[in-house]
């Protein structure tokens, strides 16, 4: 059996493969080398992963993750995967790989991930061969859900909201000034944090001052990323969450700027299951 791994900073969904057919999934936390320890994986593995999964049936593992670009980010999540699965085979990638296999196969084009954080490439067909730099959520990771998040929280604490949205928001969520400072700047994952709060930009899209913020957050990503490809000439396809939710804005955003978007993809899994068949 195989086992298929997509880690975002949020989430990690593991499908189990037999045969080429999924015959169960599970979910843990995210996983990102950058920001944990082998040994803070390797918990996360044991509590939420191990005692689901007959560990010496699987014989090879495909790990596509957030921050396993360099080799020895790799090689942290490797060791604690290997701790678990001591039989298996493991390959190590990089999430935007895996959003290139599940949404383009062996074809060009260019590959989106718009989650947590965002990335994009161009894909040749089997490797990345362009990637403007994501630099993640203070610097970058235009259009993302923690940007997205960060942008939202900016505007209610410097009152740049309407009254009745500001006062919806902390009612929403029950949560004061003190409380989101404290988590920004003191507690572990912040962009985690701030990416819960793309669930009420959302919910209130329909609002002009919503619809804008997320509008030109999009229109930030591709202006600063995929314009920067050969993006006339190739598809464009899109995974992840705020891809999915938020798919008729991301639409639109596109249309306004002639870009054309091939599609769009709420997961990579069912992509990676049939690029692994």
């Amino acid at each position: 059996m195989i086992l298929i791994a997509d880690s975002g900073s949020t989430k990690t969904a593991w499908w189990l493969v037999d045969k080429g057919e999924k015959t169960a999934e599970f979910y843990t936390l995210g996983i990102n080398p950058f920001y944990q320890s082998e040994s803070d994986i390797l918990t996360e593995l044991k509590e939420n992963l191990e005692p689901h999964i007959n560990a010496r049936l699987v014989d090879h593992i495909y790990f596509y993750g957030a921050g396993c670009h360099f080799e020895d980010k790799k090689q942290i999540v490797r060791s604690a995967v290997q701790s678990v699965f001591g039989n298996a085979v493991i390959e190590i990638n990089n999430d935007l790989l895996g959003a290139c296999r599940a949404l383009l196969g062996h074809s060009e084009g260019i590959a989106c991930i718009m989650g947590t954080g965002s990335n994009s490439c161009f894909y040749d067909g089997y490797e990345i061969k362009e990637n403007v730099s994501p630099l993640g959520y203070i610097l970058g990771d235009e259009g993302s859900g923690a940007v997205l998040g960060k942008l939202l929280v900016a505007d209610v604490l410097k009152n740049q909201l309407p009254t009745e949205l500001k006062d919806k928001f902390l009612s929403r969520f029950g949560i004061t000034t003190a409380d989101i400072l404290d988590h920004v700047y003191k507690r572990p994952f912040p962009n985690r944090y701030l990416a819960k709060f793309a669930i009420f930009l959302n919910e209130n899209i329909g609002n002009k001052t919503i619809y804008n913020l997320v509008y030109h957050s999009f229109e930030a990503f591709f202006t600063r990323n995929v314009m920067q490809y050969d993006y006339k000439n190739y598809p464009i396809a899109f995974t992840g969450s705020i891809a999915h939710y938020f798919k008729d804005v991301l639409s639109m955003v596109a249309l306004d700027m002639n870009i054309n978007i091939s599609k769009i993809e709420q997961s990579p899994m069912e992509g990676l299951l049939r690029f692994h068949r």
